[in-house]
């Protein structure tokens, strides 16, 4: 079963691939950098309420598997995650304590793809839920009547019944 995570209002797993680089992509992500990189990467993601469940840096890219509340938009968290991880590279290691402008650490713009179920799967399930369903009420003899909040085997109705309960 999936690890859903919940708000107020919703149940979600929104889990995306993120890549990004340093500037010019210079191989500058090693040693002290990379473990301090470590650490801040996952405090900032910690504070807006996001996850790092996968995550690896390579001397010129970082790559993640991130878990993002969908309150927040991917390109949102990014550039948080980006911008002050730059800020606390210039103040550990460059001697910077203000006045950034004109400084960056990372190349502008990130590579994204979500993650989640797998796209043929979802289009079959939507192609023949229909089916299913009559199948599940009427135990193949097409009679009865559906009531999706009642359906066992689907994970977005038992969604719908934990909000509902």
């Amino acid at each position: 079963m999936r690890d859903y995570q919940s708000l107020t209002h919703t149940t979600w797993d929104c889990k995306y691939y993120v890549v990004f680089i340093p500037k010019r992509r210079k191989k500058v992500i090693f040693g002290m950098i990379r473990k301090h990189l470590g650490k801040v990467l996952r405090e900032l993601a910690e504070q807006k309420n996001c996850q790092i469940v996968e995550g690896h840096l390579m001397p010129d890219h970082v790559h993640m598997c991130i878990s993002i509340p969908p309150k927040y938009s991917v390109s949102y968290v990014v550039g948080y995650i980006k911008g002050k991880s730059a800020i606390s590279i210039a103040r550990k290691f460059m001697g910077r304590s203000r006045n950034f402008t004109g400084e960056s650490f990372w190349a502008r713009g990130y590579f994204v793809s979500t993650v989640g179920l797998d796209e043929e799967m979802v289009r079959e399930y939507i192609q023949h839920q229909e089916k299913e369903d009559e199948h599940f009420v009427t135990g193949g003899l097409g009679i009865g009547s559906f009531n999706p909040t009642h359906h066992a085997g689907d994970p977005y109705t038992k969604t719908l019944r934990h909000l509902r309960d």
